[in-house]
């Protein structure tokens, strides 16, 4: 993999040259789809850029005009990345803080896969992507994501801490939560099996949603209305306990939100804006006969308006 990497810098450097013009980026796209090793090799680029544009920017620049300036410069400046990005690659993505693609807490991000398929990250969510020659694969840190799977005939998978889940041509929303995983199907269908129960394989059809653990599959069941809705930035409750919406609304914003015990199981339903705290707060406590008490910007408790 480290001379395919390699070749995938040589083309970033011939891309990037001012010299490059319709020929050279035909004659990069006919490398790309050579071989699923290029795709995979050409992502991995992109994303140690991104990852060095933010923790590095100085670096980054440099490569980029290194590359624009010359061959020479470029292959220089872009060694040190190569050092870094290929010797050091198993390593770096070994880290706990690593991940082909990550959101912070309250953001969203919606990617390409080199198949096709689209890839939607949730709030604070991380994940892995392995595509070779025979599979795809989906390793889920944690958070949430949405896939739309593109047609291709390497199967596609999510795997989470609790087991895998198998693409059969489908959108399906998958969340890591503490110590199990939940699956939601949109359309068609998927297969699941538990990472310690090998004989345990559920089919999930569209409409539906499961729970499972590393050992146990939980029970299929209608999915709840609107499971996607965070990829449109709204959160829709229907009868849910108070203390349900304000740790979902938890997800997407730093510091504390929570409520009094004596509140906790008081029923609501609407659409939020995860984006919106103060019209969130606001619409609580017209609806119900709370208030919301604040130490700071990150401490809000909702209690009784009594209290």
């Amino acid at each position: 993999m480290r001379a395919i990497l390699a070749e995938a810098v040589d083309w970033y450097v011939r891309l990037n040259d001012s010299q490059a013009d319709a020929a050279t980026e035909r004659a990069w796209l006919i490398w790309l789809h050579a071989d699923p090793r290029h795709a995979e090799a050409w992502q991995r680029l992109q994303q140690f850029q991104q990852r060095l544009a933010v923790t590095s920017p100085q670096l980054a620049a440099a490569a980029l005009q290194g590359a624009r300036q010359g061959r020479r410069n470029a292959l220089k400046v872009l060694g040190l990345l190569l050092g870094v990005g290929v010797v050091g690659w198993q390593g770096y993505r070994a880290s706990p803080l690593s991940a082909d693609y990550a959101t912070r807490v309250g953001e969203r991000r919606r990617v390409t896969l080199a198949d096709g398929s689209r890839l939607e990250l949730n709030t604070d969510t991380r994940v892995d992507i392995r595509f070779d020659a025979v599979q795809r694969l989906i390793q889920l840190q944690q958070g949430e994501i949405l896939v739309q799977t593109a047609q291709d005939s390497r199967p596609l998978r999510v795997r989470s801490a609790e087991g895998s889940i198998r693409a059969l041509g489908t959108r399906f929303v998958v969340r890591q939560l503490e110590d199990t995983t939940r699956v939601t199907v949109e359309e068609h269908a998927v297969q699941i099996q538990p990472r310690l129960a090998a004989t345990a394989i559920a089919q999930v059809e569209a409409g539906q949603s499961v729970e499972f653990r590393a050992d146990q599959l939980g029970t299929v069941h209608s999915a709840p209305a609107n499971a996607s809705a965070w990829t449109q930035g709204m959160l829709v409750a229907v009868d849910w306990r108070l203390d349900q919406l304000l740790a979902e609304l938890s997800r997407y914003r730093h510091g504390y939100l929570g409520c009094a015990p004596e509140v906790a199981g008081m029923r609501l339903s609407g659409a939020f804006n995860v984006t919106d705290d103060e019209t969130i707060l606001a619409s609580l406590q017209d609806a119900l006969p709370v208030k919301a008490r604040r130490l700071t910007r990150y401490w809000v408790r909702i209690e009784g308006r009594g209290a």
